[in-house]
């Protein structure tokens, strides 16, 4: 390893090679776009499901749309900070807190896909609501669906999947939050080694003031690692030690559900707690996470369906200079766009709900695109939204400033937008720099570097321009990691600015790939109305040539740029003392100087 990175960095790197990158090697569509692969196998055809599945989804779709309609008031839950009993009891009751949980547990056995499409009927109209299952069910049960015992899921999780109890995921802290390898709260195991000591504090959790079962993860004792590995533990409230700071802290959006503070002092867990295998916590909450992402993406859709259905009514109906607001170019171009790019989020979050289905290895890059895209999506189109609306829509007596309020913590939650963009890079990276030091090995496997643009099936011949459009694009993306390794070598850690321009390529490519693969399936259905079709092609068509521009200026961008000049004025003013112009808060008076 290069001298050139610090200790830090090669303990940084050495974590992820085994949190990440241990056992086989695992293939994936989003992987292969850094080799200049088009994996067609793995994205097409574009999934469908069967009769059955279609018409249970159907059913509980409607059954949601109609308890939404008639018992959450998005705006009372967020006047009040509060989502009622009553609403967590009839969720409960409908099978929403357990959809995917086997019935057996008391779940409805239902697919990811289905969850997907009932999380966006509840995204779309009540972020907050919306949230609150996915803390429960997409991270909250899933971790003990996926890593749990018999004897735990026996225990737990019929009532968890009714909604009779709560469920939490308890891993940010002070120094803890994408940084998830940080946590400091321990766990050092009793004399008798049948239980474990938690002193800790835990903050920002949903649920976690109010939930009966929290997903805990805490630093046990490695012989291997000094500092120790994060373990997850399931933690009861009734434990001895165990002290709500906080059930519902104060926050700027998503205000209905209860943000919790809690503390652990010498609270005892025994070893049959224990969630996964010791040590294993952090794959525990990147797996589960994988998940969240994908229900997250779901509810992000569900959102900006709903504004643009605003949008439309009120550029149906506003008049100004004698015209609606609907014959104004600039308006019709807010709504083409927020139409275009809602149709990629959705087409990417049901393709990989279906191959969470499939039962396949790898989706956690796929899963990453998704809350990047579709977070970065819904906050314009949001705002694009209260433009329309104007000054009418600036009011509270409006959704619309609850929106903009909701959508912004989904750039920070479930890990930050930024860094989920380097993650991304990172992971691709990785894999090409593997082949590339083959190469550097035996240099006679130099062919495997030469990039060629992709190939694309043609399944219709209105796709052709699109096919060799994202093959080309695909082509170029691997020639440029590669550029980027060989400029940078390991010093590409550092290089923030190509990370990003490299994660938001890739996302790029895999949204417009997934929308490829969706029209393709959609021009040879003869069973869909043409007018309908026409509409979906035409939306899908104006994203796949946005994405092709988007990404070109981000190509340019690896080339030409400014980055030396924005460090410099940053720095500049990162030194600059404002000290005494404001009042510190205890942690700032913490940071070291």
């Amino acid at each position: 390893m290069s001298a050139s990175l610090s200790d830090l960095q090669k303990k940084q790197i050495e974590q992820a090679e085994e949190l990440l990158f241990s056992g086989p090697e695992k293939e994936g569509f989003a992987k292969d776009l850094y080799f200049g692969k088009f994996r067609e196998a793995s994205i097409m055809p574009y999934p469908e499901q069967s009769h059955d599945a279609r018409t249970a989804g159907d059913e509980m779709v409607e059954k949601v749309k109609e308890f939404c309609l008639d018992n959450i008031d998005p705006e009372k839950i967020d006047r009040e900070a509060d989502i009622p009993e009553s609403v967590i009891k009839g969720l409960g009751e409908l099978g929403v807190l357990g959809m995917t949980i086997d019935p057996k547990l008391g779940g409805q056995g239902m697919s990811q896909f289905n969850y997907c499409r009932v999380m966006e009927v509840i995204g779309g109209h009540c972020a907050s609501t919306g949230v609150f299952v996915n803390a429960h069910h997409s991270i909250g049960l899933r971790a003990l669906q996926l890593f749990g015992t018999e004897e735990q899921k026996e225990q737990w999780m019929k009532p968890l999947a009714a909604g009779e109890k709560l469920a939490a995921f308890a891993l940010t802290e002070a120094n803890a939050g994408s940084d998830a390898g940080n946590v400091r709260t321990r766990a050092e195991p009793t004399e008798d080694g049948q239980a474990y000591i938690l002193n800790g504090e835990k903050r920002w959790i949903t649920n976690g003031g109010i939930g009966d079962v929290l997903t805990v993860m805490a630093r046990t004792p490695d012989v291997a690692e000094p500092d120790g590995k994060i373990t997850a533990f399931l933690v009861t409230p009734d434990m001895k030690g165990f002290e709500v700071l906080e059930a519902r802290m104060e926050k700027c959006g998503i205000r209905g559900t209860a943000t919790g503070r809690f503390k652990l002092t010498d609270v005892r867990v025994p070893n049959e707690n224990i969630l996964g295998p010791v040590g294993n916590g952090l794959k525990v909450a990147l797996t589960v996470l994988d998940y969240g992402r994908t229900t997250f993406g779901a509810c992000c859709t569900g959102a900006a369906k709903y504004c643009i259905e605003r949008m439309v009514a009120r550029a149906n109906s506003r008049y100004q200079f004698g015209k609606t607001l609907g014959e104004f170019q600039l308006v019709k171009n807010k709504l083409a766009l927020a139409s275009a790019d809602t149709y990629a989020m959705e087409s990417a979050t049901f393709h990989t709900a279906a191959l969470i289905d499939s039962g396949a290895d790898d989706f956690m890059v796929e899963t990453a695109m998704i809350k990047v895209f579709a977070s970065d999506m819904l906050w314009r189109i949001t705002n694009d939204c209260l433009q329309i609306w104007g000054g009418k829509g600036f009011f509270t007596d409006q959704p619309f400033e609850r929106l903009m309020r909701d959508a912004r913590l989904n750039l920070i939650g479930e890990g930050a937008n930024d860094v989920l963009r380097c993650f991304i890079a990172a992971v691709g990276i990785r894999h090409v720099g593997k082949e590339m030091q083959v190469v550097q090995s035996a240099p006679w496997k130099a062919y495997k570097l030469i990039k060629a643009a992709a190939k694309l099936p043609v399944k219709h011949e209105h796709l052709r321009f699109f096919a060799n459009s994202i093959g080309k694009q695909i082509g170029k993306f691997a020639w440029s990691v590669e550029m980027a390794l060989i400029k940078h070598r390991e010093g590409i850690l550092d290089q923030e600015f190509t990370q990003g321009r490299l994660g938001d390529i890739a996302t790029e490519l895999f949204m417009a790939s997934c929308v490829y693969s969706r029209l393709s399936a959609l021009l040879v259905n003869g069973t869909i109305p043409e007018p309908k079709k026409q509409i979906e092609v035409d939306t899908g068509m104006l994203y796949m040539r946005l994405a092709r521009i988007r990404n070109e200026r981000r190509f340019e961008e690896l080339k030409t740029n400014f980055d030396s000049e924005v460090e410099k004025v940053a720095n500049a003013w990162l030194q600059h003392d404002y000290s005494k112009n404001w009042v510190l808060t205890p942690e700032e008076k913490d940071i070291p100087q």
